[in-house]
């Protein structure tokens, strides 16, 4: 079938289950339903041939399979793919999403900046309207403020006429419409860090929030909260892990925990796992950019306290570039403000599709199985496993790389997110952390790790055997194309866009061996508080991080209901 045949028939067939889903009261995005599509179509038991026309029959079984799927309330697998679909389309990493905030921020200001730039004004009354306009861009684009609050207003007025009088405003007209945009923005910066300043000084600043104070409580509560659910997610791992190993040497207890879908529940909680993971690593960067940051702002305000100190007048040219300096730092922790509200909004909204655990296996179940089990932690089974190291002497055809003699080792792209390929094709799905320290295997320029010495050598003898294994489990257990980094192996398969998740999340070394630095990494701020603390895995006694988004930046933005704390005023507030 030709590609754009294909994709017709894939879009038509996304729509039908659209409305079919609609129609038992479950509203489900195109982009979960192709993901579906592609999940019962690679799933060899399902019998569909992607070499042959799609024939009725073939057309109306797919659409029945994924009917039967997306309505399956009591399925970790499915929760898992709604978890990575939402993920996937609302994740995206700091600089691309700061990038695509500072476009929508000018594209916003377009309009008033264009009444600016294309003013003709020649009367006295044109030129005061004009000179008004150049007040309200200053207050927009800096987001201090609203243009509605006379105090506000007043303030900007009084900065912006310092440095640019309203009696200046002929030669700003003859300028090029690119140079008007450049002064404009300039004469922003200039008056924000004057307003900056006399806010320090304690003689202005109206409408200006503390900003480092905000974000010096906000980010060690998100961070907090987020820990906590790492932590009770990683317990609960842990003790799944703990089951299954038991029932991989015991035939008896593997047909007994069947009906549970064990594996697909330890599946669904290791990608909230690697979520909160890079979640947690986006905030404690911006953590460490707030604390650098701060220190900036407090060495510029002192700067400029001893530039002026006793003296009337002052060169531009020695204060000015404090100024802009300051602006651009602020400007800076305006979007930081804004990260951590997407985060954490990102966070909350990835909760709910852990599904039910106690629903998938009753905690009653559970204890009487993990009796007799040996809980482990991840960094338990690395630090066993430290000095039992590959002896590359035993393989002569193989490169093996180790810490010592390779550069950049904890760069390293490692395949199937780190998880040890053996165990996981010999034992049928099991998910292990694989340890760097053992030797990573180079194969095909590809890297893998493994959970044991034992585990590299077994897999070492026939990598593509399990390979194999491995990419034929993840066309049963499609949410593996996503936890496992399997994208490229698979995106041939379906000949339509939207039925590839974006390849947004990497995964190398840093992540193994940070399991064991993580008290140095994710205490940028210690919290103040730690008796608050549960070990209910129902409810957290952590308090929730209270992020507010409206105003920052002088325009609305949507609150969701989660969100507790004001981060900034509202901007008809007075």
């Amino acid at each position: 079938m030709p590609p754009t045949q294909a994709e017709s028939v894939i879009r038509s067939i996304i729509r039908e289950i659209g409305q079919e889903c609609a129609a038992h009261g479950e509203i489900v995005s195109e982009t979960l339903i192709a993901f579906m599509v592609k999940a019962v179509v690679l799933d060899p038991s399902n019998g569909f041939n992607m070499d042959r026309t799609l024939m009725k029959s073939d057309v109306q079984n797919l659409v029945k399979l994924c009917m039967t799927r997306l309505l399956d309330t009591k399925n970790p697998s499915l929760d898992t793919i709604k978890m990575q679909v939402y993920f996937d389309m609302n994740y995206t990493n700091r600089v691309e999403f700061l990038e695509e905030h500072h476009r929508v921020l000018e594209s916003r200001l377009g309009s008033v900046t264009r009444e600016i730039t294309d003013n003709r004004a020649c009367a006295k009354e044109e030129l005061e309207s004009l000179y008004r306009k150049i007040i309200s861009y200053v207050l927009l684009r800096s987001g201090l403020g609203s243009p509605t609050d006379i105090k506000t207003v007043r303030e900007v007025t009084a900065a912006l006429q310092s440095v640019f009088p309203q009696a200046e405003l002929g030669t700003f007209l003859t300028l090029s419409k690119k140079d008007k945009e450049r002064q404009l923005k300039e004469l922003t910066m200039i008056v924000t860090g004057i307003r900056l300043f006399n806010r320090d000084c304690g003689k202005g600043g109206e409408g200006i929030d503390d900003l480092p104070a905000v974000l010096h409580v906000a980010i060690p509560a998100t961070m907090q909260h987020i820990d906590y659910q790492l932590e009770t997610a990683r317990s609960q791992v842990y003790r799944y892990t703990a089951i299954l190993e038991k029932a991989a040497n015991d035939p008896l207890m593997r047909a007994e925990l069947q009906p549970y879908m064990l594996k697909e529940a330890l599946y669904n909680i290791r990608q909230y796992e690697v979520f909160l993971q890079i979640i947690l690593s986006d905030i404690i960067t911006g953590a460490q950019e707030v604390e650098m940051m701060t220190k900036q702002l407090g060495a510029h305000l002192e700067q400029l306290k001893m530039t002026i100190k006793s003296k009337i007048a002052v060169p531009t040219s020695q204060v000015f570039p404090i100024f802009i300096a300051l602006s651009t730092l602020w400007t800076s922790l305006q979007d930081e403000t804004i990260v951590v509200g997407v985060l954490s909004n990102l966070f909350t909204h990835i909760q709910p599709f852990l599904g039910a655990h106690e629903l998938y296996f009753p905690e009653r179940v559970m204890q009487c199985h993990l009796n007799g089990a040996t809980v482990k932690t991840d960094v338990c089974r690395m630090k066993e496993h430290m000095e039992d190291r590959v002896n590359v002497a035993d393989f002569r055809k193989l490169e093996w790389l180790f810490p010592e003699t390779t550069a950049n080792f904890d760069k390293l792209l490692i395949q199937y997110r780190g998880f040890c390929a053996y165990t996981f094709a010999a034992t049928d799905g099991l998910l292990l952390p694989g340890n760097p320290a053992i030797g990573i295997l180079k194969y095909k320029e590809k890297y893998y790790t493994f959970n044991s010495k034992d585990a590299a050598y077994s897999f070492a003898e026939n990598p593509e055997h399990y390979i194999d294994i491995v990419r034929e489990k993840a066309k049963k257990n499609t949410e593996l194309i996503q936890l496992l980094e399997l994208h490229q192996q698979f995106e041939t398969f379906i000949p339509y866009s939207q039925a590839n998740l974006r390849q947004k999340v990497t995964h190398s070394v840093q992540t193994d061996l940070s399991h064991l630095r993580r008290e140095n990494c994710s205490q940028v701020y210690p919290p103040k508080d730690t008796s608050t603390q549960s070990m209910r895995e129902d409810s957290t006694g952590v308090p929730r991080p209270q992020i507010y988004l409206a105003g920052l930046r002088g325009g609305k933005s949507e609150i969701t209901d989660e969100v507790k704390v004001n981060l900034t005023r509202d901007v008809d507030e007075t």
